[in-house]
């Protein structure tokens, strides 16, 4: 009877865990996939490039079915663009790459970016390429502004690299060249033509319900995607990222490093009050910062602070020379603040800090230290009113007879011992002729 009942209670503990198990399958099977999102939105930088990497790996370490990225930037720094591109062809997880919404585009540093990933679309009314080195300040060609042999190592150490990636991924090779050497750019519907991208789709959700099934190949493992109706969970940047995107910008660096000079300026010439010299400190670092991710010339950097100084100098001088080629120091450091040739940087426009910037900052730093510097004339032709020196010339009247050998007169609101050359009856008015330590020499005034 026992080895009978021990018998049954093994058939139905099987039976109850088979009917757990199928219970089980729907509710998992009915759960929504999972996809990572993030979002490259500007210029392609230090910030940006930390972001993405960080992005593939915490996809990776979540499970999710896939990393989704959202694509639209002008180009950017070369080595962060290959911090990018090596996190993408390194990735554990199928990364896709949409270039949206509408009017976006993938230029210069966004094709590498793009022909990285394991499988690309793009929005209607988008477009990529134009990953020519085009660079600074006037977009000017390498030729151009470093010589053939420059132009040439530049344009080949692109075109390997743009090359290696597009083999990799069994993308169009071809056209990946020309968009370097160039400068071709396609919209989306001949994108997708060409090979260049996958899929066409008006919105990310379309992009990944096309994705659905397809099969990549991650880490040399064939990988079949789920991504059809998938839940979206956004990445978003850590703050020393987001801040690092946000103060890479040539209009920022420019503003600050003014901030920078004006305030070590005046804490230098009013030493003691700590408050500009702190914030100028500040400006600075953030300053240096900015630069170190931006092509910047160190001689426009001179440039701003030099005129900086000869607008603190007009302060004290007021000549308005000083004033006016201090403005015109601003103008041009402003100008000629990015590099216009740097070979680590592929940008599809120009990167500069635009005259609107340039020219109403300028003109407001000088316009403010030309007001200052008239206000300042203006406070040393008037008389001084505080001290002995400023009791000179007061009038005020007798309190007690005032002679040779004393008495007291109340000037400026004030009482005082005084003396004078002769004696003067209480209630008259004088005036004061010197003072000496404590006592008012004083005149009586006629009416």
């Amino acid at each position: 009877m026992m080895v009978g009942s021990r018998r049954s209670a093994v058939i139905l503990l099987s039976l109850g865990l088979l009917l757990l198990g199928h219970a089980a399958g729907p509710a998992e099977s009915s759960a929504p996939p999972l996809v990572s999102r993030c979002v490259l939105d500007g210029m392609v930088d230090a910030g940006s490039s930390s972001y993405l990497a960080d992005c593939v790996r915490r996809a990776h370490e979540a499970g999710h079915q896939a990393l989704l990225v959202r694509l639209d930037t002008p180009g950017g720094e070369l080595e962060s663009t290959r911090d990018i591109v090596r996190a993408f062809l390194g990735a554990r997880v199928p990364v896709l790459v949409w270039v949206g919404p509408s009017g976006a585009r993938a230029g210069s540093a966004g094709v590498f970016i793009t022909l990285a990933s394991h499988l690309a679309g793009m929005a209607p009314g988008t477009n990529i390429g134009a990953a020519h080195p085009v660079v600074g300040l006037t977009g000017q060609d390498p030729e151009e502004a470093g010589g053939k042999e420059m132009a040439r190592k530049i344009e080949n150490d692109a075109v390997a690299f743009v090359e290696s990636i597009a083999k990799q991924r069994g993308r169009n090779v071809e056209w990946a060249i020309s968009a370097v050497r160039q400068s071709e750019s396609v919209p989306a519907e001949k994108a997708l033509a060409l090979h260049v991208i996958e899929h066409v789709a008006p919105t990310q959700e379309a992009f990944l319900a096309w994705a659905n099934g397809r099969s990549v190949t991650v880490a040399d493992t064939p990988v079949t995607l789920r991504t059809a109706n998938a839940q979206v969970v956004e990445l978003q940047p850590s703050f020393s990222q987001r801040f690092l995107h946000a103060l890479a910008q040539p209009a920022i660096v420019y503003i600050l490093f003014l901030i920078a000079g004006l305030c070590i300026a005046v804490e230098l010439t009013h030493p003691g009050l700590f408050a500009p010299g702190i914030t100028g400190v500040v400006c600075l670092v953030l300053a240096l910062l900015a630069s170190s991710a931006l092509p910047v010339r160190t001689g426009a950097i001179v440039l701003l602070l030099l005129g900086v100084a000869l607008l603190v100098a007009e302060l004290f001088i007021t000549s308005g020379l000083l004033g006016a080629a201090g403005t015109v120091l601003l103008v041009l450091g402003g100008v000629f603040l990015v590099d216009r040739f740097d070979a680590d940087w592929f940008v599809d426009s120009p990167l500069r800090v635009p005259l609107r910037t340039v020219l109403p900052t300028a003109v407001f730093v000088a316009g403010a230290a030309i007001f200052l510097a008239f206000r300042t004339a203006q406070t040393r032709r008037r008389p001084q009113l505080a001290g002995d020196v400023g009791l000179m010339g007061e009038v005020g009247q007798v309190l007690d007879a005032v002679s040779p050998s004393g008495g007291e007169v109340f000037v400026h609101g004030e009482r005082w011992a005084a003396v004078s050359s002769a004696p003067i009856p209480p209630g008259a008015h004088v005036v004061v002729r010197r003072v000496e330590g404590l006592t008012l020499f004083v005149d009586e005034v006629k009416p």
